[in-house]
């Protein structure tokens, strides 16, 4: 799915951004806790919290502060640098400004978007929802066990536990309650944590064996593990669907125990002794089935066995260390900042920028055309003229069908567009846009510009004039190549022309008139200071069917055209065939002997994939009072 598409669905490419900055940052956490591998596993832990944290922390806010404290500081200056490269890097997914079909089919995309995001939200809610399944019932069984336990107040294990209380720091004397359940032990709780004590199993451990396992969990307590976990299994729930965080989660587990295994054995526990009452509790009991109960058997148990009996274990940070990790810690909060500030200047000025090259129509205006019928020259005959125009002015077009307005709106042929009521084709129309003048820049933009611009409001006022809804589909259509013909080019620089590329002439002005005479119809097509791909779309208007520049020629150039067209050619074009009739491409063989003859060049017929625009409904415009 590309990025244009993808944009689309609204909050995607905000998402998309979020996920792939939180599995960067995981990512440089990973390789962060390697620097401290041989360190205490507090480090380590701390580390990964803030890696799962970042899954619910944005970047945005801290770019925001860049922003309004760099335009605070330095007001409209320009810092544009290497603001680009910045932007792409931290905003890969950000949708690009797009022309043509795809940026004038935004309502289709809207449309289509939609649907594809109503899809991916359910989906996400169906994950959520059998993740937060699962939770509860692991609860409830944790919860049945607590209903159904009995408080000890007495007995060596109140002893022990209120003797290491005070040693730990436990502001509270905490609760111990007997169960029948087989589960290990382990604090269950946030608020008022209790301790769960599996009935029974005092009689298999010594008394130092009970107290290490008592000191294990009053350090739980003591660093509200219980509570980081609720966090974490949040985030789970919120992004079930990326692996990367189970994996986070997981480290977590690992980590905390460690911690807790490097306490005890701080606090003077004998290893041997500590390590053989593990695996006594592991004999006796099943682990905890929630993360959130912090027990004594997590982690991995041959790794943790390593652990607790290597002598080298919890290796306090030395300076370097520490520098590292604050150093780590400023840019994790340094980096969006001066992404901000490198990000404000540029957008403001960008944003000014758009406000003064990006016009908006001051008036619009499209009722029945009042060209008069055809008047009589002779016997069968009759001419009439049909014009669209474009420049810093607005848009005006004369005598046109709805058909080629939409044409004209979507940056499409003619065989482009599917569906439609008959009138479509047939009722003409006058269509009058003004662009605001307070908003026109000066002197006037390149003449490509200003077309894309005028596009993107004429669908607006389709949308809204005649109600149109469309979507999109892609089918294989015949096309033409518009190439220089072997005798080469007859074409004449328009004198206006700065002979550069799209630049200068006179916007593009084109006027056509079709003659009905005795020997068949005439077509003449006049063009004044116009680029070769603006005549080629002159030409698609002819034929109905896509013609794409590839003469090589740059400039502004006059054109004055005339052909013989066969009276069928509308009827094929107007129908939006893929392959045309005999009638039609005999019209098109006329047009191209006319192109080679009079300017030397020629169509060369191919077909290839295209947009085709599906018109879903459409209101004929109300005449105005």
């Amino acid at each position: 799915m590309s990025l244009t598409y993808f944009s689309a669905l609204g909050m995607a490419p905000a998402l998309a951004n979020h996920l792939w900055q939180s599995t960067l940052f995981a990512a440089a956490a990973g390789l962060l806790t390697l620097a401290f591998r041989k360190n205490q596993a507090r480090v380590r832990y701390w580390i990964w919290q803030a890696a799962s944290l970042k899954f619910l922390i944005p970047f945005a806010p801290l770019v925001a502060i860049g922003c309004h404290w760099a335009w605070f500081r330095f007001g409209s200056e320009t810092q544009s640098g290497f603001y680009v490269t910045v932007e792409q890097i931290g905003r890969p997914f950000t949708p690009p400004v797009i022309s043509g079909i795809s940026a004038a089919a935004s309502p289709i995309h809207a449309s289509a978007g939609g649907q594809i995001s109503t899809l991916l939200g359910g989906v996400w809610l169906c994950g959520f929802l059998a993740v937060l399944a699962i939770w509860c019932v692991r609860w409830r069984r944790i919860s049945v066990a607590i209903r159904q336990s009995t408080p000890l107040t007495e007995g060596r294990e109140v002893e022990a536990l209120r003797c290491h209380e005070r040693s730990a720091g436990v502001p509270w004397p905490l609760e111990i309650l007997s169960t029948r359940a087989t589960f290990e032990p382990g604090i269950f709780g946030v608020l008022r944590p209790v301790l769960l004590w599996p009935e029974g199993i005092s009689e298999r451990l010594t008394q130092a064996q009970l107290e290490a396992i008592l000191a294990h969990e009053l350090w739980h307590v003591r660093r509200r593990d219980n509570l980081a976990a609720v966090v974490h299994m949040i985030i789970e729930g919120l992004f079930w669907f990326h692996p990367l965080v189970w994996w986070i989660g997981a480290r977590l587990i690992d980590e905390r125990e460690r911690a807790c295994d490097e306490q005890v054995l701080q606090s003077g526990s004998r290893r041997e002794v500590y390590a053989e009452s593990i695996l006594k509790v592991c004999e006796f009991c099943v682990g905890s089935p929630l993360a959130c109960v912090a027990g004594v058997t997590g982690s991995d148990l041959k790794k943790r066995m390593v652990h607790i009996m290597s002598e080298h274990i919890g290796r306090k940070l030395d300076f370097s260390k520490k520098l590292l990790l604050t150093t780590a810690a400023v840019l994790a909060i340094a980096v969006p900042l001066v992404f901000g500030v490198l990000n404000v200047t540029p957008s403001r000025a960008q944003t000014s920028d758009d406000s003064a090259t990006t016009p908006t129509f001051q008036s619009f205006s499209i009722k029945p055309s009042q060209e008069p019928s055809p008047e009589p020259t002779y016997e069968g005959s009759g001419k009439h003229m049909t014009r669209m125009m474009f420049g810093p002015a607005g848009f005006v077009a004369a005598n046109v069908t709805m058909a080629t307005l939409i044409e004209e709106a979507y940056g499409i042929e003619a065989n482009q567009i599917g569906g439609g009521p008959d009138w479509l084709n047939n009722d003409r129309f006058d269509v009058e846009a003004k662009l605001d003048k307070s908003q026109t820049p000066n002197p006037g933009p390149r003449p490509e510009k200003y077309h894309s611009i005028i596009r993107q409001l004429l669908q607006a006022e389709l949308t809204q004039h005649a109600q149109l809804a469309v979507h999109t589909e892609t089918k294989n259509l015949s096309t033409y190549a518009l190439v220089v013909a072997e005798g080469g080019s007859k074409l004449q620089p328009s004198p206006t022309s700065d002979n550069s590329e799209g630049g200068g002439g006179m916007m593009g002005v084109h006027r056509m008139m079709t003659q009905n005479g005795p020997s068949g119809q005439v077509v003449g097509l006049s063009a004044q200071g116009t680029p070769m791909a603006n005549f080629a779309d002159q030409l698609s208007l002819q034929l109905g069917i896509p013609v794409v520049d590839k003469t090589g020629l740059k400039g502004n150039y006059n054109f004055n055209l005339q052909w013989a067209a066969d009276a069928e050619l509308s009827a094929a074009r107007r129908a939006g065939v893929d392959n045309p009739s005999p009638a039609s491409a005999d019209a098109a063989q006329s047009l191209s002997t006319a192109l080679e003859q009079q300017l030397g060049l020629k169509l060369v017929p191919q077909t290839q994939p295209m947009p085709v625009i599906v018109i879903d409904h459409i209101e004929k415009p109300a005449p105005e009072n």
